[in-house]
């Protein structure tokens, strides 16, 4: 598979500070650190170059606009390319947290059972259209097995 992010970036440059939102994502944790990073996401850059970054409430909004200046400082440093003018924070919504510890095991793959495959296949039989009925399939059979595992703790 061949990685497009090159070429992604550089039809968001034509659009100037607008399009460098993808820039300051793949930075801001490195740029603000984890505790940060946990309470404040970048929302989106405004026309006249100022990150809108989302809190997870006012009070972190309110922290974080006395610590702008050094944050601007050093989100320039990681991205020279990117003409980022200013931060604005406010309440908002962030990202979901990856899943971390016991309960990160539970996103893998687990492989269905011959019994879940063919309930699965139950599922989607009144499926007219075939490629339709095989990802419901697949997805049924992902989620009875899911179910399955919980269930056997």
């Amino acid at each position: 598979m061949e990685r497009i992010s090159a070429d992604v970036r550089r039809e968001l440059g034509r659009f100037g500070a607008v399009g460098s939102i993808g820039r300051v994502v793949e930075v801001w944790t490195d740029a603000v650190g984890e505790s940060i990073a946990r309470n404040a996401w970048p929302a989106r850059v405004g026309r006249d170059g100022t990150l809108h970054v989302n809190t997870s409430s006012s009070a972190w909004a309110f922290e974080l606009t006395q610590l702008a200046p050094a944050i601007l400082g050093r989100l320039r440093e990681t991205m020279t390319e990117a003409a980022l003018r200013g931060l604005r924070f406010a309440p908002g919504p962030l990202p979901e947290p990856a899943a971390t510890g016991p309960d990160a095991a539970h996103s893998e793959r687990l492989a269905p059972s011959p019994e879940t495959l063919a309930e699965a296949g139950q599922v989607a039989a009144a499926i007219a259209d075939e490629d339709l009925r095989k990802i419901v399939e697949r997805a049924a059979a992902a989620s009875l097995a899911r179910a399955a595992d919980r269930r056997a703790v």
